[in-house]
This record gives C-alpha cells, structure tokens and sequence, in this order.
C-alpha cells in the first residue's frame, strides 16, 4: 500500500492560496488522460445542450418560474411543480456537471508536464463561457422565454463548443507554430464554409424563435416572422453548405491532399445527409419532438465537424512546447 504523505500547514496554505499550482506540483498526468478530461468537457458541453431542448420540447421552460431559486421560496423543484419542475431543475443541475467537467480538463492541463499555457488558457475560457450562459439563462427565465435571449443562450452554447473542440484537438498535438498542409484555395474555401456554418446555426435559432415549439405551454412571445419562409432560408443555407462541402472533398481528392483533412470533410458530409435528411423529415410530419431533438442533436456534431475540418488544415509539432509554469507559481516540495 502506498504511504499517503502528511499534509502540513504549509501545505494546506499553498493549497488554498493556488491550488491549481499545488496540485500540478505532485501530479503528472498522462496525454491520454489530458485528452480524455477535454473530450469530456465537449462532450457535457453537448450534453448541456440537448437537455436543454429537451427542456424546450417538453414545455418545460418555466418550470421552474425564477432563478437563481426554483421558486420563491424553493431552492429545488417542488414535487407539487410535477414533471415540468423537474424537467427544468434537472437541466440547471447538469449545469454543475458540466462546470465539474470544464473543471477537471483546467485541472488536467494545468498539471501536464511541459506546462502548455494555451491548453489551460482554452480550460478557462469554456469557464467564464459556461459562466456567462448560466447568468443569461436565467435572464431566459426571468423574461418568460424571449425568443431573442433563447436564441443568444444556444449561440453561446455554440460558442462553447467550439471552444470545447479546440482544446480536444490541441491535446492531440504540439504547441510548435502551426504548419498549413493545404493550399490557400482551399483555405479560403474552408473559411466560406464556416461562415456559411455559422450563418446556418444562427438562422436556425431564428426557426425555433418563429416555430411552434415555445419552451411552454402559457403564452410566450415568438419573433413576428412567417415561421414557414425563415425555415425555407434555413434549408437553402444548408443546401449551401452541402455544396460547399461536397466541392471542398473533391477538390481535396484532385489534388491528392493529406488524409486528415479528406477523412473529416469525408465525415462531415455523412454527417450532413443524415442531419438534412431529419431535418426534412421534421418539416413534412409538422414538427415532432423526438425529430426536432434529434435535429438539435444533429446541429451540434455538425457543427464539431466543421471546425474539425478547419483544424485538419495545419499540423503542430511537438519540438516547441512551452516551459513550465514560472517558479513563482510553482508550489514549493519537501526535500
């Protein structure tokens, strides 16, 4: 059995003045287990917003009817608040689920042996994220579901998914000045099809502001659009971006490109039928839960995919990684 050291005063001061630095000082973590706590931290970061449809698409939006509480005089949902209250009080829980995950992958990057300063910068930015959609989905709440803020709470959920990925890609590699392994054509035709992406997602919010599903069976407002014709734009700018991508594949293969950029455009064009395929489905059977959740679900793996096509552009090589921490942040070990 392994002896496990006394903990002195110093000990415990240098813990609570930086514990980050404290626990880096006498844990090394393997890459697989960095690379691990930040695809656990997307993953959440997915999670957190499917539960959150789910919340939308069973009505259950104010059931819980304030925030930071449950209700005025609750804390947790009520079991006279029924399956609606705990619909949405189980969704605000995974909110600390999440903030656990986004937590372990700061911790595991901050104790990796060679310190990498970005890694752990990504870990706090999907922190302050997460933050920040906390704080506005409570403002979601307490404005009663205004279809604006709902679709600014799923924007910056996006946000933090690309944030997510990120990280999970740079685990993977080295911290040396990126390398492109395409051409600057095809560059630029990734970037038009990220926007285009980005163009998607956020008409997308617009179609959930403007359709039938409100988050809640009381009256909440929608946004004055006719519902039917912001769909129809939503479903040309994703005709745009299976044409954008289907021309990035062929040109990757007529110019006999590196495997990793073919095999994720290759992937993200699957991705895309089976996503445009729900989504059609959904429009001509007038909208039923499991689809739209489904579809939601789908938005989010595609929109990974897209940045993964963008990141498979360069490579990064391990000869450049940082330093480690500077010794003034460093806890200090006994002889």
């Amino acid at each position: 059995m392994v002896r496990v050291p006394n903990v002195t005063r110093a000990d415990a001061v240098a813990a609570v003045r930086n514990p980050l630095a404290f626990i880096a000082a006498r844990w090394t973590p393997t890459p697989r287990t960095v690379q691990r706590a930040a695809l656990a931290a997307l993953v959440m970061s997915v999670v957190i917003v499917v539960t959150g449809g789910a919340v939308r698409l069973t009505g259950s939006g104010l059931g819980c009817p304030t925030w930071p509480k449950c209700t005025d005089d609750s804390l947790t949902a009520t079991t006279a608040m029924g399956l609606h209250g705990a619909i949405e009080f189980g969704n605000r829980m995974l909110t600390y689920v999440l903030c656990a995950a986004v937590g372990w992958a700061i911790v595991a990057a901050r104790s990796e042996k060679p310190y990498r300063r970005s890694l752990t910068r990504l870990g706090w930015a999907q922190f302050w994220v997460v933050m920040g959609n906390a704080v506005l989905g409570g403002i979601v709440v307490l404005v009663g579901l205004n279809p604006y803020t709902v679709a600014a709470h799923f924007l910056l959920s996006s946000a933090l998914i690309a944030v997510a990925t990120v990280m999970w890609q740079r685990t993977r590699e080295g911290d040396g000045a990126p390398r492109a392994i395409v051409g600057k054509a095809v560059q630029q035709l990734v970037w038009s099809l990220v926007v285009a992406s980005v163009l998607l997602i956020a008409v997308g919010t617009v179609v959930t502001g403007a359709g039938p599903h409100a988050g809640d069976s009381s009256e909440v407002e929608r946004i004055p659009i006719d519902w039917e014709t912001i769909a129809k734009l939503h479903a040309v700018l994703a005709w745009i971006v299976v044409t954008l991508t289907f021309a990035l594949w062929f040109v990757l293969k007529a110019v006999d490109s590196p495997k990793a950029p073919l095999n994720r455009t290759r992937e993200l064009f699957v991705i895309l039928l089976l996503q445009g395929a729900i989504g059609y489905v959904q429009y001509f059977t007038n909208l039923p839960e499991v689809l739209v959740g489904a579809h939601m679900f789908g938005s989010t793996v595609t929109w990974i995919w897209v940045l993964r096509v963008l990141l498979s552009l360069r490579e990064r090589p391990y000869d450049d990684v940082e330093l480690p921490a500077p010794a003034e942040s460093a806890v200090p070990t006994r002889a």
